[in-house]
């Protein structure tokens, strides 16, 4: 049965209604617009991808989706910011008072950042920003600029306060990127490729404590003096 189109528009608004409703007022139509874009983004192309597209798999009308987060540029930067919030530092970092807590802040760290940016749809994105990098650079930038430099200002801010606290000497920034190349070695490359599985949680940790371990067996204790040979005087 075919309604009037006044009817058809009707009942649209009211299903729209219904599904935002659901979803937990705006906020969680909002969160939904961002899942639906990652969706569309990453199986069908960012360039191809349109508002459209998107507002249908969200199940809202494309103004809603431009009051609530924007055209489509401003919706893939939103859907990025909204992922690399999980690699904030954590508030309850416990006080960097020794090498020991040193070593597992960076393991459990380590194993968070390697479980989040390992996931299939982050690979995915990094994936889109690749294919789209000449057609759609900001594809790219926005992935390194909000996404990439979550994890990179992570580290750095946990490396500062290693250093505040007499536990590492040398530049943060440097060391943050000495203990990401531990980290990764070269398994985003092997992701990316589609050569490796993404790690168990087994390896994950294991991989992370290895990584921490490395890392302070290259950065001594500072101001730490070596005892001379032979017996004391």
């Amino acid at each position: 049965m075919r309604y009037p189109a006044g009817k058809e528009r009707m009942m649209a608004a009211a299903s729209m209604a219904k599904h935002r409703n659901k979803g937990g007022g705006e906020a969680g139509v909002r969160k939904r617009i961002l899942k639906a874009a990652f969706a569309a983004f990453t199986r069908g192309g960012y360039v191809p991808t349109s508002t459209l597209e998107i507002a249908t798999r969200a199940r809202v009308s494309k103004r809603e989706l431009y009051r609530l987060v924007g055209n489509k540029q401003e919706t893939l930067i939103a859907s990025i910011s909204e992922r690399a919030k999980r690699l904030d530092v954590p508030v309850d970092l416990p006080a960097l008072r020794d090498r020991g807590t040193l070593e597992q802040v960076l393991a459990s760290f380590g194993a968070k950042l390697l479980r989040e940016v390992s996931d299939p749809t982050v690979v995915a994105v990094f994936r889109l920003a690749i294919a789209e990098a000449v057609q759609a650079p900001e594809v790219a930038r926005a992935l390194n600029s909000i996404g990439r430099e979550a994890s990179r200002s992570a580290l750095r801010e946990l490396m500062a306060r290693a250093k505040a606290s007499g536990l590492l000497t040398g530049r943060p920034a440097e060391l943050a990127g000495q203990f990401a190349g531990l980290l990764w070695r070269d398994l985003m490359i092997s992701l990316l490729l589609g050569v490796a599985e993404r790690p168990s949680p087994r390896e994950i940790a294991g991989r992370a404590r290895n990584a921490a371990a490395a890392f302070l067996q290259l950065h001594p204790v500072p101001n730490a003096r070596q005892l001379p040979d032979g017996p004391p005087r």
